[in-house]
């Protein structure tokens, strides 16, 4: 899990479709939900709620 979240916030950082604020709360996001264990569905699910272009780089990555 801990590559996967690597490279979700890898990929979000270079995304040039998400705002800096967009990247921002996903960032905070992913690191809340990584020190709470969460399902990686669930995490999915909030990261899309942020913006609808994240659920595209998630799809891309193989991740969903």
């Amino acid at each position: 899990m801990k590559n996967k979240i690597e490279t979700i916030k890898n990929t979000i950082e270079s995304s040039p479709k998400l705002s800096e604020e967009q990247k921002s709360s996903s960032f905070k996001i992913i690191e809340e939900w990584a020190k709470e264990d969460k399902a990686s569905g669930i995490l999915f699910e909030k990261l899309a709620e942020i913006s609808e272009e994240i659920e595209p780089i998630l799809v891309e990555l193989g991740l969903i």
